[in-house]
C-alpha cells in the first residue's frame, strides 16, 4: 500500500512540474548590475512561447533599441518581444532566441523553472555553454 501512495504522490508532484507553464509576468534583474530593468510578459501565440516588454523600471538604462537593426532598430523597448519561438520540450523552454537590447544581437536562447518563482534564461552562440544566464522573477 505504502509502494502505490508512493507511487501517486510522485506521479501527481512529476505531472505539477513538467505542467509549469513559464505564461505570466516577470521582472529581469540584469546579470551584470543585478538591478531590476523591466517586466516581461511571457505568453504563448501558435505552441510557442513569446516574452514581450510591457514595463520598465527606474534602473533601465536603455529605453530603445538603437543598436538594433533592421525592423526593430531605434524603437521603443515597452511593446517589443524581445523572446520568441521557444518551444516545450519537458522542462525547458528552448529552440527560440532573445534580444540583449543592449548590443542589439540576438541569441539563441532556453529557460527552465528555478523553483516556482523564479526562472532561469540563458542566451547563447552555438551551444549553452558559451552563453550567459539571467533570473527572472514572478511578478504578483
Amino acid at each position: 500500500m505504502k509502494k502505490y501512495l508512493l507511487l501517486s504522490l510522485f506521479c501527481v508532484c512529476n505531472f505539477y512540474l513538467s505542467a509549469q507553464s513559464p505564461v505570466g509576468v516577470w521582472k529581469n534583474l540584469d546579470d551584470e548590475d543585478g538591478k531590476e530593468k523591466s517586466h516581461i510578459e511571457i505568453y504563448e501565440q501558435n505552441g510557442k512561447l513569446r516574452g514581450k516588454v510591457i514595463k520598465l523600471l527606474p534602473a533601465a538604462t536603455v529605453t530603445k533599441c538603437n543598436a538594433c537593426k533592421g525592423e526593430k532598430k531605434g524603437k521603443d523597448l515597452v511593446g517589443m518581444d524581445i523572446l520568441w519561438d521557444l518551444k516545450n520540450s519537458g522542462k525547458v523552454w528552448e529552440g527560440g532566441q532573445i534580444l540583449d537590447p543592449k548590443n542589439g544581437k540576438e541569441y539563441n536562447c532556453k529557460i527552465e523553472f528555478d523553483g516556482t518563482e523564479k526562472l532561469k534564461v540563458r542566451g547563447y552562440i552555438g551551444i549553452s555553454m558559451f552563453g550567459r544566464t539571467q533570473v527572472w522573477y514572478k511578478v504578483k
